[in-house]
């Protein structure tokens, strides 16, 4: 295997040059805080919205300080 950097023939330069430099960058500076669950907690908790709105109930129920 060769350490030439090459353009697979069917990506077009173009494609490669209509980037954006740092499109992403402002979004990685706030950080990311991804957890996994497991498969059968996933049936319960579909998405963010659904584990965020169980965490807040647990929090407000247990009386955790958000400081």
């Amino acid at each position: 295997m060769s350490n030439e950097d090459t353009l697979r023939l069917e990506y077009s330069g173009d494609l490669i040059k209509s980037g954006i430099r740092g499109k992403y960058a402002s979004r990685y500076k706030e950080g990311t805080n991804v957890v996994v669950i497991d498969p059968d907690l996933r049936k319960i908790f579909p998405d963010s919205e659904s584990v965020n709105r169980a965490l807040r109930q647990y929090v407000k129920e247990h009386q955790i300080s958000q400081a």
